[in-house]
């Protein structure tokens, strides 16, 4: 009879990487509203038509945060990327050229909180 490996159990998540993941998950929902928001209020605009594109940046940015957020919420074993923790911040802080200021505030806290030591060992 052969016996099945237990799973090692999963490393507990500081509580600073929990906070970043629900912010990052409260701007990509902003992100995402933003996006059909502009998307659809500038589709509608006979003079802007050509200027609906501008939507898309932050609605992708935001799918791209609510996947990365449930993957550092979710109790998988293997562990994110420092590297694209960090890109999603700068992009929150650059979202503000779509008139996003929730997602630069978030986007600065969540550099701040990732430069922490003792989030470091959290990530790849």
């Amino acid at each position: 009879m052969e016996s099945t490996p237990v799973p090692a159990p999963a490393q507990a998540k500081s509580q600073k990487v929990q906070v970043i993941a629900i912010l990052m998950l409260i701007s990509g929902i902003i992100n995402v509203m933003i996006g059909l928001g502009l998307v659809a209020g500038l589709a509608l605009s006979l003079v802007l038509i050509c200027c609906a594109p501008v939507g898309f940046l932050p609605m992708a940015l935001g799918i791209f945060e609510l996947i990365y957020s449930i993957r550092l919420l979710g109790s998988g074993t293997e562990r994110p990327s420092f590297a694209t923790a960090q890109v999603i911040a700068i992009l929150e802080i650059v979202s503000i050229l779509a008139g996003n200021l929730i997602s630069l505030v978030i986007g600065i806290v969540n550099l701040v909180m990732l430069n922490d030591p003792e989030v470091r060992p959290s990530f790849q």
